[in-house]
């Protein structure tokens, strides 16, 4: 670990500030909508239009880094995401809003792609696996932070605007000022989604379904705190427990997976998200429990993506595990789009509580596919280790866990 940390210390500090200045922002417009009049539909646009942008970018960014360089694109995209989060405040037009969260999308998709290619190309096979977890790690406890600092000023001002533009910008200084080289890029094609899907049905149907799940669960978490009456502090508690529970449950869940067999993994980890976000329909929202609805949502739902990834992997030969990772997150960012617009319209039907019964339909639709799947014999091709992923990770990432695999 000190080897990844002295090769990619500025690489790591730099997706902290990041991640700290985008969880301020992910939140604090949850908050400000409410604030500026928006109804709940409107701002579930708003949410879903993050990734559309973000689909957009993982499509067409790694055409961008490869005609002018990493250097360039993380200068462009950066000054992007700084300029667009100060103009929010600014321009308190819910179209205007989506308009600017598709292009913060689309420059966050490119980023992360920069990164994660540096990262990869700066260990070795004896220290990537390390070199992810740690990439992980701090994205995570960035946006964990980030909760903490939504309290300093009141969501009504400019102040948390200004705070995140300058966290974003902050954020490429010791990148670009590294003496780390920026490393070749190489642009990965994705496998065609109907061979991914003959290849795994579950995997497919799953992250599509994930995807809706997620972007609901991180993307309309604030709408829906905003929209009970919770104050900035407990909206940011319950946030911040989301991402912990993803952080600690993802290695538990990683070595189980091993271990078991990996459908029937899906199938009791979707049954156990269903139950637990069920529990948010019938319980008093105190701070108590919806902290541990937040911890068990998010912890199930983290890893189960890695277990999803895993579980293609099993039926695919090495040379088409990157290939159809790009495939994968495709799938992925279609369900990421839906999700908070059919949340947001279901909150319309039947009020706040559509938010955790949108949740638990989403784990109920994974677990019953996953049982249907269960009754269709079928031997895996390979059984490999599963590799830690967040929601999300560019095909980059999942070559390089790939890469590792090699190194072993």
């Amino acid at each position: 670990m000190f080897s990844v940390m002295r090769n990619s210390w500025a690489l790591l500090l730099g997706m902290m500030l990041l991640m700290l200045g985008n969880g301020i922002q992910g939140t604090l417009l949850g908050i400000r909508g409410k604030i500026e009049g928006f109804s709940t539909l409107e701002m579930s646009y708003v949410m879903a239009a993050y990734s559309v942008g973000f689909l957009l970018g993982s499509r067409l960014a790694p055409q961008m880094i490869q005609r002018v360089g990493h250097v360039r694109v993380f200068s462009a995209l950066g000054s992007l995401i700084s300029a667009v989060m100060i103009l929010f405040p600014v321009a308190p037009d819910w179209m205007a809003w989506a308009a600017m969260r598709v292009l913060l999308g689309y420059c966050f998709a490119g980023v992360y792609i920069s990164a994660e290619s540096w990262l990869n190309a700066s260990s070795t096979n004896e220290n990537r696996g390390q070199a992810l977890s740690a990439y992980m790690i701090v994205t995570m406890l960035g946006i964990v932070a980030s909760q903490v600092l939504m309290n300093l000023r009141d969501p009504g001002g400019f102040d948390l605007f200004v705070f995140s533009s300058i966290l974003v910008s902050l954020a490429f200084t010791p990148i670009l000022l590294s003496a780390a080289r920026a490393p070749a890029f190489h642009e990965i094609k994705p496998l065609p989604i109907r061979h991914l899907f003959q290849t795994s049905p579950l995997g497919c149907v799953g992250l599509f379904l994930l995807g809706a799940l997620f972007s609901t669960l991180f993307g309309m978490a604030s709408v829906w705190g905003s929209e009970v009456g919770l104050s900035v502090r407990n909206i940011s508690i319950f946030i911040a427990s989301i991402y912990v529970g993803g952080l600690v449950l993802q290695y538990p869940v990683g070595w189980a997976s091993d271990r078991w067999d990996r459908r029937a993994m899906i199938l009791w980890m979707a049954v156990a998200g269903a139950v637990a976000t069920s529990a948010g329909l019938i319980l008093t929202w105190n701070m108590a429990v919806l902290s541990a609805l937040g911890f068990l949502a998010g912890g199930i739902a983290n890893p189960l993506y890695s277990l999803l990834v895993a579980y293609v992997n099993d039926y695919l030969a090495e040379n088409e595990m990157a290939g159809a990772s790009a495939g994968l997150l495709f799938i992925y960012g279609l369900g990421s789009i839906g999700g908070p617009m059919a949340t947001g319209w279901l909150m319309g039907q039947v009020g706040p509580s559509g938010f955790f019964l949108f949740i638990a339909l989403m784990f109920l639709a994974i677990s019953l596919y996953a049982m249907w799947r269960m009754t269709r014999g079928r031997r895996r091709l390979f059984r490999r280790r599963l590799r830690t992923l967040a929601p999300g990770a560019s095909p980059v990432a999942v070559e390089a866990s790939i890469g590792r695999d090699n190194g072993d």
